[in-house]
């Protein structure tokens, strides 16, 4: 089965093509530029994204919810002259949310869930060791500097399964920690080192093994899978410069 559309661009043209709409969004205001970006990358994970419906709920709700949220958050804290004989539309004690200071928070708001999705719709489409390969092939990037980073990186679901492993041990042994936020943190410096000790003996096994494979011997390297730059990435890319500019000039000019 072909991989959806997005899994197949080059990692860097995804990056590159969401960063030109990041940085734009910065120099905006206006409500119409974020949300045109947020429908345009919900659009685009819809039809070349992750499938599944829990997907699909995610990507249409999930920005709506915290668009709203933020909204009032970022409303209420708005200065004062920004308020000043504006009409109240709520109010909570001392916290007043007013029309322009919500209009203000929504402005925010739009922009910071515009960016949050542009860097989702790169990041859930993207495997690391691909994004590695890129920088390597594309960039130039020392292969030994990008497979120690990818080899970092892949230290954290070690540390998920093994903090799992040492918290299964304390309750085996019967090992109480108490309850609240004070067992919480008993429970996180009890496990602090035998992590330390366990990313120690992982990195020496890594280091021996990258050892035996004579890694870093070569100047360059070959890849198995190999991450070329193609048609579709350049216009990608050029697409997205277009579209930026395009929106930006219509979000200044109104």
């Amino acid at each position: 089965m072909r991989a959806p559309f997005l899994f197949r661009l080059n990692p860097l043209a995804k990056l590159l093509g969401t960063l030109i709409a990041i940085v734009a969004l910065f120099f905006t205001t206006s409500l119409s530029a974020p949300i045109t970006w947020i429908v345009l990358a919900q659009v685009l994970l819809l039809v070349g994204g992750p499938r599944g419906v829990r997907h699909v709920i995610g990507i249409l709700v999930v920005p709506a919810v915290v668009a709203a949220i933020l909204s009032v958050t970022l409303g209420v804290w708005a200065a004062s002259h920004v308020t000043a004989g504006s009409a109240e539309i709520a109010r909570l004690g001392p916290i007043v949310l007013y029309v322009d200071g919500w209009w203000q928070g929504l402005a925010t708001a739009l922009r910071l869930v515009a960016i949050a999705v542009l860097a989702y719709l790169g990041g859930a489409t993207t495997e690391s060791g691909d994004f590695v390969r890129s920088l390597i092939a594309q960039l130039r990037v020392p292969y030994r500097i990008g497979y120690a980073a990818l080899a970092s990186f892949r230290f954290v679901p070690r540390f998920r399964a093994e903090l799992a492993t040492i918290r299964r041990a304390h309750r085996a042994r019967g090992v109480s920690f108490g309850r609240g936020p004070v067992g919480a943190v008993r429970r996180w410096l009890a496990s602090v080192v035998p992590l330390i000790a366990g990313s120690i003996r992982h990195a020496e096994r890594v280091a021996l093994s990258m050892d035996a494979r004579a890694f870093g011997f070569a100047d360059a390297r070959t890849e198995r899978h190999p991450v070329p730059w193609r048609t579709r990435d350049t216009v990608f890319v050029i697409a997205s410069a277009l579209a930026t500019a395009a929106i930006t000039t219509a979000a200044l000019a109104g």
